[in-house]
């Protein structure tokens, strides 16, 4: 079939297949399941154009393709490029894409079909990296806002850009997959590959025969591009930076060899020779339950929408599942095109009952659904296990005192410490690497860590107008910067130091959770470092006294892990998180928190008045108390 030909059976296919999502859509001429598989039978049927291709005269009889893209009916150039009306091979394989859906050609491969898909792609965090850039060039000094846009493309070599080039820059939708192969932990980047190429037990074998054969024996079987989304697929990037997905998998990134662990239970060696020990796993984790189940394509791949910063563009909540009264449901006629082929590609059959919606921007969870009696379940994307979504428990939803509290701060067993990082540049390094251009070059900046711990984590305010919210913080920058050493320069300040805690969302996920306690007497949960928090009582007096557990940084003379002093005003225009709306407890607030704290020395959390105050406040049971209650003098 010639070229006009095959293009004019593209438009007819994509008219049919645009007029079945309207159909879908109203539900007015008959049924949608019908329709949908009428449509592509139809289409497949009648369409000569796929095997009309010249590549077929060469790869015969593959397998292994996910059922939409099948060659058999939309080809083999509709992906690879090339010239499928030539017999020779040479001419044949002109301009042929071998591993398609990078980004530097997706408009040409995967764009063709998935076009609004990649317009999300290209505008997501995942592409830009821009709130990494963001907060880089704010503590290298070039940069007075932590909000400015940018993109990871656009680096030069200023020392934040070389920074970045040298121990950043790898994790990036741009970066390109140049070679074939399955997705594992070292796989960073590949476009469209980083989340759907997918290779069989028999694809992988086939490879590595074609390979072995010095390319002559051509593979059986083709690896599948679908929407099954393992956690591998995230792996490689996000056991990175918050390692969001080791901590998932209950690992705790230390600073040993992995001689040093070897035939040690508890300690994990990565492919990267990273060690990592085991701590406590997501309870997500443990019912086998994937990234992708909470965090669906309108929310991995964006929404076209350019964010500065990860929190802006996750839109799910716990709540969304967690339901307190009832929850923010779609029906299946009201899908959008996009869910509506997730929904099919994954067979799925409740299109008779109700799907949640996330409430923050109303993108459907289409692996869940809500029966008639009102109990919702969640289908697993790993196994098409069915889960029942319990709403919150009763001591969630009667608490009045911790409205403004995230559900993390509460529910997560441990987030990651990491302190003492010295960043500093290395002139005559001469096997230097940028993993932006992947080219090897001369000098590069190294980062050297003092410790990795672990611990329940701090907490901090996240402020936006009358709006705050209580979430969990981690010391992201406690680090110095030589610049001078970038620059040449011996000038004091030339030495960077900056004390900023970042906000974290651990994905270290438990059903119980921590001690009242472990927020309101708890050192390192306040802010001031770990250390012994005591309450010390003299003369009908209460005082709190802390004992750091480190030593003061000469920088600013507070403890090597702290994020504030104890018990002392922050400073209004001091820069202390990594965050322009993210900030520690200022003075009253520690101050009432320890005043809590000090209650709890005497009264347990399940006591009549601790349970009282959660649901009627503080104030009400400060009338009520009793005169051998010692509360705290701040005075002295």
């Amino acid at each position: 079939m010639d070229k006009k030909n095959k293009t004019k059976a593209f438009f007819i296919l994509a008219i049919l297949l645009f007029s079945l999502l309207f159909v879908a859509k109203n539900k007015k001429l008959f049924e949608v399941e019908e329709t949908y598989k009428t449509v592509k039978e139809n289409v497949y049927e009648t369409s000569a154009l796929a095997v009309s291709e010249s590549c077929f005269l060469c790869h015969q009889n593959t397998k292994g393709y996910s059922p939409h893209h099948n060659p058999k009916y939309i080809g083999c150039v509709s992906c690879h490029l090339g010239n499928a009306g030539s017999s020779d091979k040479e001419l044949a394989h002109k301009n042929m894409v071998l591993i398609p859906g990078n980004l530097s050609d997706a408009k040409q491969t995967c764009g063709t079909c998935h076009r609004s898909e990649l317009h999300k792609v290209e505008n997501s965090l995942m592409t830009t990296n821009s709130g990494l850039i963001a907060v880089d060039k704010f503590v290298f000094g070039e940069s007075e806002n932590l909000n400015n846009h940018y993109h990871i493309k656009d680096l030069k070599k200023t020392a934040s850009d070389k920074h970045l080039r040298d121990l950043c820059a790898n994790c990036h939708l741009g970066a390109e997959k140049k070679s074939f192969g399955a997705i594992d932990q070292l796989s960073r980047g590949g476009g469209c590959n980083a989340c759907h190429l997918n290779y069989s037990k028999e694809a992988s074998q086939d490879l590595d025969r074609y390979l072995a054969s010095d390319k002559k024996e051509i593979p059986k079987f083709h690896p599948s591009t679908d929407v099954f989304v393992n956690d591998t697929h995230c792996f490689g990037c996000h056991s990175r930076s918050s390692r969001i997905s080791t901590n998932y998998l209950g690992l705790q990134e230390t600073l040993l060899d992995e001689n040093e662990v070897e035939n040690k239970q508890d300690y994990t060696t990565l492919e990267d020779k990273r060690v990592y020990k085991y701590i406590q796993e997501d309870v997500h984790h443990t019912k086998g339950l994937l990234c992708i189940d909470c965090h669906s394509s309108q929310e991995v791949m964006g929404d076209g929408i350019r964010y500065t910063h990860e929190e802006q563009a996750v839109k799910i909540q716990c709540i969304d599942c967690h339901f307190k009264e009832k929850p923010n449901t779609i029906s299946y006629s009201d899908l959008d095109a996009e869910s509506m082929l997730v929904f099919d590609h994954r067979a799925y059959t409740h299109q008779d009952k109700a799907i949640i919606a996330v409430k923050k921007s109303g993108h459907p969870l289409v692996n869940t659904y809500v029966d008639s009696l009102g109990d919702a379940y969640l289908i697993g994307k790993k196994d098409g296990k069915l889960h029942s979504l319990q709403p919150q428990g009763e001591v969630c939803a009667r608490d009045n005192a911790h409205k403004n509290v995230s559900c993390a701060s509460c529910h997560s067993s441990w987030t990651p410490r990491c302190i003492g990082c010295h960043n500093q540049f290395d002139k005559d390094e001469p096997n230097a690497f940028d993993l932006l251009d992947k080219t090897f070059t001369k000098g590069q900046w190294k980062e050297y860590v003092a410790e990795f711990s672990s611990s329940l984590p701090a907490l901090g305010v996240r402020e936006n107008g009358e709006e705050k919210a209580i979430e969990p913080a981690i010391p992201g920058m406690i680090m110095t910067i030589d610049l001078g050493s970038y620059t040449d320069e011996t000038a004091q300040e030339k030495l960077l130091f900056h004390r900023l805690y970042a906000p974290n969302s651990p994905h270290t996920t438990t059903k119980e959770v921590r001690d009242c306690k472990s927020c309101h007497s708890n050192a390192a949960t306040l802010g001031f470092g770990k250390g012994m928090l005591d309450y010390d009582i003299k003369n009908k007096k209460g005082k709190w006294i802390f004992t750091p557990e480190y030593a003061l940084n000469a920088n600013d003379n507070l403890p090597e892990d702290a994020w504030i002093p104890f018990l002392k005003e922050v400073d209004k225009n001091t820069v202390n998180s990594t965050r322009s709306d993210f900030r520690p407890f200022q003075l009253k607030e520690q101050q009432k928190l320890l005043l809590v704290g000090a209650c709890l020395q005497c009264h347990k959390d399940n006591s009549k008045v601790m349970q009282q105050t959660l649901q009627y406040g503080l104030n009400a049971s400060l009338k009520s108390k009793s005169f051998s209650c010692i509360l705290p003098d701040y005075t002295f």
